[in-house]
């Protein structure tokens, strides 16, 4: 049976994906607003499926840290909120210097990991080989562990931002 859509909508958001999921949930939960999600097929049914899912926060513009960084927040409080799994594992991200501009690089980027909070080390070859014992560390001269990078499930996370706001999905 082919859910009837309703006369008029405050906002409509085409595309239950993890974008339009998120918008949805977005602008229900800061502007108390009614939303109609619109989806062609099933939730997540486009590319969201099949997305890695691998969540590394710090970058070189502030403003997709900031969202990356906000996004981790959410995906570790939004099954309290909605009651289903999202998928998030903290695993960590290893990044590895294997030349000096590198190690100059991740430096720079351990300062900037700072100003927004995040906490980020830098690493010696034999703190890595004590990381990831198979790990052959001849040629490398540093790296950065970032402990609040991880891996989630896009497709869950998409079912839970749709269930968290009773947001009003229609195929």
């Amino acid at each position: 049976m082919t859910p009837t859509l309703p006369s008029h909508a405050r906002i409509v958001v085409i595309g239950g994906g993890i974008i339009g999921c998120s918008t949805a949930y977005h602008l229900a939960r800061d502007h108390k607003a009614e939303v109609v999600l619109l989806e062609q097929g099933r939730l997540t049914s486009g590319s969201t499926w099949h997305a890695a899912g691998l969540v590394g926060q710090l970058r070189n513009s502030a403003s997709i840290t900031r969202l990356l960084k906000y996004s981790v927040d959410l995906y570790m409080r939004l099954k309290d909120e909605t009651g289903l799994e999202t998928g998030w594992k903290m695993t960590g991200c290893l990044r590895l210097a294997t030349n000096a501009d590198r190690w100059t690089e991740y430096r720079r980027l351990a300062t900037t990991a700072r100003s927004f909070g995040m906490e980020m080390h830098l690493v010696s070859p034999a703190e890595v080989k004590r990381m990831w014992p198979l790990m052959d560390v001849g040629d490398l001269v540093g790296a950065s562990w970032l402990p609040t990078d991880g891996q989630a499930s896009p497709s869950d996370i998409t079912q839970s931002l749709a269930r968290a706001r009773g947001c009003t999905g229609r195929s």
